[in-house]
């Protein structure tokens, strides 16, 4: 973009007018010197204006504020009347919870390092139907943040990983700007946790912070694909080699869109794109809605120890949105069949996702993720599986007690989307899907991604996460736990009317090991179970 047409669009028009008013005001002050009063006072406004402009796009800290000086200053006006207005003006109907105690707020304030802290008590209404505690002890114990990982890898992975119990999750290069992906992963390595790629390949910016990554292969195979679009093993194991790939993750499906493929827009296929991702620049880059490396719960099993060998012993395992439970009950029958099993499986709650997608599929279609969860936990409980295969959790996961919380319910760790992406400055601006996010996250356009400052963003993203486990490891503390993987439902307790709360013992009930394979009773399972099969996907 030139010069003169960045001047003259929308989002500079307000330093271009202020710049233009201050050249004309100093002109009619040089013709016209005997009126400095009527002339001076409007050229200092405009001189200000344009100075303060000017020091909006060269300053780093606010990138909105680069990509539209002046006029931006508007929402931070906002913003400092936001607890009041929100207090009286917006409170959250349905669980009682003023909107001033949104996630995001609390993201802003971990990430810059500001007091978290609120006075008078709770902001929720404790009597409302929905809102959940942690019951805790009266012998707290101490917990050591640095002490919450957890060992990812079974007996067939050559080279376990230790990962944080909170990670970045899956956003792809080209949904996300280059300066997005660059902040994401350098603070990823500041703090000690990793970055999933997504889909879209392993992009050099992957590359520049030296993060650990977690290599996600979706079905169109990007980074690892023949021209046709078919999985390339020759291609993918000179990637996987890179000692920066931790461990590879197939994506099944995602909580945003499950059973939906995916389109990147020609006019989005930029010439880095189309050399990460292994496709042709300026053609519709499609993502299937299936896989075509297998067609059955067997195959993928056969697919996983495939990838797992080709990168060399890495963990590998497989993400996915729960949908028709015999499924996944497939899946276990196959592993119980073929004892192949996963190093690791993460389910992803339908209410996740970060991208842009129909709205009926993000509304309506997949399992939640605590449902998704418990399921799939219970599943490998009742199959005699759970010990050998980790699980990871994601689906609005941003505050220590969503991860101690999805713990009690089976996750081995979790990862975050949202959290991140609020933490290297997204304001949900809701324009993903158009290109011209307003802070530089998700955008191909240099002249917006330019507003997004790298040095500033690491920081925030590995400030978030350190906030983050520090709060979860408070909570265990007061629960009297030395870690949160000893979380369990009978920890948490949900209010189900004004008079009555339920535990999540109750509300979650647990097979008891190897329950599916000597027969079960409990509705959840027995009649998906019947129907399972390892051969195929359909009942």
């Amino acid at each position: 973009m030139s010069f003169f047409s960045l001047a003259f669009s929308p989002r500079y028009i307000a330093l271009t007018v202020a710049a233009s008013a201050t050249v004309l005001c100093a002109g009619l002050l040089i013709a016209h010197p005997s009126m400095p009063w009527l002339i001076g006072l409007p050229l200092a406004l405009f001189a200000g204006l344009t100075a303060l402009g000017i020091w909006d796009v060269i300053q780093t800290k606010h990138a909105v504020l680069r990509n539209y000086p002046i006029s931006a200053h508007l929402r931070f006006l906002l913003e400092e009347m936001r607890p009041e207005m929100r207090q009286y003006f917006f409170e959250d109907e349905k669980n009682g919870m003023p909107f001033s105690r949104d996630k995001r707020a609390v993201v802003y304030q971990r990430a810059k390092r500001e007091l978290d802290k609120r006075p008078f008590g709770t902001q929720y209404d404790v009597y409302a139907e929905g809102y959940e505690w942690i019951r805790h002890s009266l012998a707290p114990t101490e917990v050591d943040p640095k002490d919450l990982r957890i060992t990812v890898g079974g007996p067939d992975c050559a080279h376990p990983y230790d990962a944080s119990v909170f990670n970045i999750s899956a956003m792809s290069f080209g949904a996300l700007s280059a300066n997005a992906i660059r902040a994401l992963n350098a603070g990823a390595r500041d703090g000690g946790f990793y970055h999933d790629t997504g889909e879209g390949g392993v992009s050099p910016y992957h590359r520049e912070g030296g993060g650990d990554l977690v290599w996600e292969l979706g079905s169109g195979y990007f980074g690892a694909r023949e021209g046709d679009g078919s999985f390339s093993p020759d291609r993918f194991a000179a990637t996987a080699a890179d000692p920066q790939i931790k461990m590879i993750e197939i994506k099944l499906s995602q909580g945003a869109k499950p059973g939906h493929g995916g389109v990147l827009p020609a006019a989005k296929v930029s010439h880095e794109i189309a050399v990460t991702r292994g496709v042709s620049t300026g053609v519709d880059c499609i993502s299937p809605a299936a896989h075509t490396a297998f067609s059955t719960p067997i195959g993928l099993l056969e697919f996983v120890a495939s990838l797992r060998d080709l990168s060399g012993g890495k963990p590998t395992g497989f993400k996915l949105c729960i949908g028709h439970p015999w499924e996944f009950l497939g899946i276990v029958k196959a592993m119980l069949e073929t004892r192949i099993l996963p190093d690791f499986i993460v389910v992803d709650g339908k209410e996740g996702g970060t991208g842009a997608a129909p709205m009926e599929f993000m509304d309506h279609l997949g399992l939640p993720l605590r449902d998704g969860l418990d399921f799939v936990h219970n599943a490998l409980v009742g199959a005699g599986l759970r010990g050998s295969i980790r699980i990871g959790a994601s689906g609005k996961i941003i505050t220590g007690f969503d991860i101690a919380r999805a713990m009690a319910l089976g996750a081995d760790w979790c990862n975050s989307a949202r959290g991140f992406m609020f933490a290297v400055g997204c304001i949900q601006s809701q324009s993903c899907h158009t290109d011209k996010c307003p802070v530089g996250v998700a955008t191909q356009d240099p002249t917006r991604g330019r507003a997004l400052v790298v040095a500033d963003k690491r920081e925030r993203v590995a400030n978030f996460h350190r906030s983050t486990v520090h709060a979860l490891a408070e909570l265990t503390g007061a629960a009297g736990l030395d870690h949160p993987n000893r979380f369990m439902p009978v920890h948490f307790t949900r209010r189900v009317s004004a008079y009555e709360s339920i535990g999540f013992d109750v509300l979650y009930p647990a097979l008891s090991h190897g329950e599916l394979v000597v027969g079960t009773n409990d509705r959840r399972f027995r009649d998906a179970w019947a129907m399972a099969r390892a051969d195929r996907f359909a009942p």
